[in-house]
């Protein structure tokens, strides 16, 4: 597998009611790493030929992040695609070392010029398996 690892602050606008990041958000960073885990190991012809979209969300939030927080967020696919979907998991770790929150997500493969479903082609998959 090749792990993509990045840095999140959160800021005010990320904030709920409760003090802390809001749990809309935090699917909003998840998609937003798996894109950039993307744009940074797949090819640039595969990035014009096909798009992604999540079909399942399964998240454990484990602690809270405050406004000011950083977090390292971490992603992997560790197993083959199974026809058009994969399963990429995630981690979002403070600090102190403690995991806030993991989840694991279905993502399906779309021909970008049709719109429709493909399976995901080996050379697509090959670089998040090495």
């Amino acid at each position: 597998m090749t792990p993509y690892s990045t840095t999140i602050t959160a800021g005010p606008e990320d904030i709920d009611i409760l003090g802390h990041v809001n749990n809309a958000v935090w699917v909003k960073w998840i998609q937003d790493v798996a894109v950039a885990h993307w744009h940074a190991i797949a090819a640039p012809e595969h990035h014009q030929a096909y798009i992604w979209v999540i079909t399942r969300h399964e998240i454990d939030y484990r602690g809270n992040v405050s406004a000011g927080e950083t977090v390292t967020a971490e992603t992997w696919v560790d197993e083959p695609p199974k026809g058009a979907r994969f399963n990429r998991y995630m981690k979002f770790t403070g600090a102190d070392g403690k995991v806030r929150v993991e989840a694991k997500t279905t993502w399906a493969i779309l021909d970008r010029s049709t719109g429709r479903l493909v399976r995901v082609p080996p050379e697509v998959a090959a670089p998040f398996l090495a």
